[in-house]
């Protein structure tokens, strides 16, 4: 059997699985699709709220529920989302109750040594700039700006 093979596969990162200890707590802002399991009460969306609908557009969706992952509650790390605005939507989640921490952009900026220098890119440069904030439980979330030249 010939294993080699020159096909193109696409692949595409679809569902993110947050482990939460309060279900109903994390879903209070979201818009959310439900589906019912004989083991496991699955919250999922594509547009909430709170987190995936600062970037409209996105397939990517985040489930919410009780017996889909076996990860700590709070365990999820650095998980991003793009915006074309990043002050817009992290005036969003201030509005919201959220806190979120403060703008930064890389420096220099074709280094990726850790280097940062507060506030916006000042060109606007697509991936330069980012703001961190935390869900109830402990998960942490990046904010991006990519695209604001085009929005």
């Amino acid at each position: 059997m010939n294993t080699t093979s020159t096909a193109v596969v696409k692949l595409s990162i679809e569902v993110i699985t947050l482990p939460v200890g309060d279900v109903e707590r994390a879903l209070r802002s979201t818009s959310i699709k439900s589906a019912s399991h004989s083991t496991s009460t699955i919250r999922q969306t594509t547009r909430s709220a709170s987190y995936s609908s600062l970037r409209r557009g996105s397939s990517c969706s985040i489930q919410i529920g009780r017996g889909l992952t076996d990860a700590r509650v709070g365990s999820l790390r650095n998980v991003y989302l793009v915006v074309t605005n990043l002050e817009a939507a992290r005036n969003r989640l201030l509005e919201r109750g959220v806190e979120v921490g403060e703008i930064r952009h890389k420096a220099p900026i074709d280094a990726w040594n850790g280097g940062f220098a507060f506030g916006l890119d000042p060109a606007r440069r697509d991936y330069a700039s980012f703001a961190d904030f935390s869900d109830p439980d402990g998960n942490s979330w990046v904010l991006q700006e990519r695209g604001y030249r085009n929005a």
